[in-house]
């Protein structure tokens, strides 16, 4: 534990973005169980699975155990996530739309997506499984969340969001093919993921659907 919390006092890329993450995730979680009006036990559930169940597939994705299992300051981290949703609920009408809850939900989506790469990178897999991997740790709390809440993953059908995972993990896999160090990787994988997130949201981006397309007969 004292070495997970001085990598993320001190700098270790994947620390960090691992703990902006879990929390980030576990407020956005639990605000969305909040609305649904989950009792407190829901709320820690939902919370805790958005943060955690993305990077458990991805660390079994890699044969490790999942982090999760491992550190006490994981569990700790989600917990502060789900206390912030609470608290914010008692602050604020409708929490899981404020601004400040999706522009937590950018955060922790490029925070997963830049922890996703990292791990993929030193698994030693292809390009492709790379992006593949930081897009699952990004999106899979979230759709997780989503099968609690008895609704579909809206990652499948609505939102620019699964996407901005996928370019923020080509970024870092294109910025460590050009020599660029973990560090810088990193960053440009969590910017990429952040700005396209947070554009999608203000300008109400959406992929199209096959009927908007005007693909089906009538």
């Amino acid at each position: 534990m004292s070495q997970d919390v001085i990598g993320v006092l001190f700098g270790d890329p994947f620390a960090v973005m691992n703990a902006i993450g879990l929390v980030a995730f576990a407020l956005v979680g639990s605000s969305k169980a909040i609305r649904e009006e989950f009792d407190v036990f829901g709320i820690l559930i939902v919370g805790l699975a958005m943060a955690f169940a993305g990077g458990a597939t991805r660390d079994l994705l890699v044969t490790r155990v999942p982090l999760a299992l491992q550190s006490p300051l994981e569990i700790g981290l989600g917990l502060l996530g789900v206390v912030l949703a609470i608290a914010l609920s008692v602050v604020l009408s409708s929490p899981d739309t404020h601004p400040i809850t999706l522009v937590a939900d950018a955060i922790g989506l490029a925070a997963f997506a830049t922890t996703g790469a990292i791990v993929a990178t030193e698994a030693g897999v292809s390009a492709f499984g790379v992006v593949a991997i930081a897009t699952i740790n990004a999106v899979g709390g979230g759709a997780v969340a989503d099968i609690l809440l008895d609704r579909a993953p809206f990652i499948l059908f609505e939102d620019f969001y699964a996407s901005c995972a996928v370019l923020g993990g080509s970024a870092y896999w294109l910025a460590g093919t050009v020599g660029a160090t973990e560090s810088t990787a990193a960053v440009a994988c969590a910017v990429v993921t952040v700005v396209t997130r947070l554009a999608a949201v203000t300008y109400n981006w959406h992929l199209p659907t096959v009927q908007k397309l005007g693909l089906l007969r009538d």
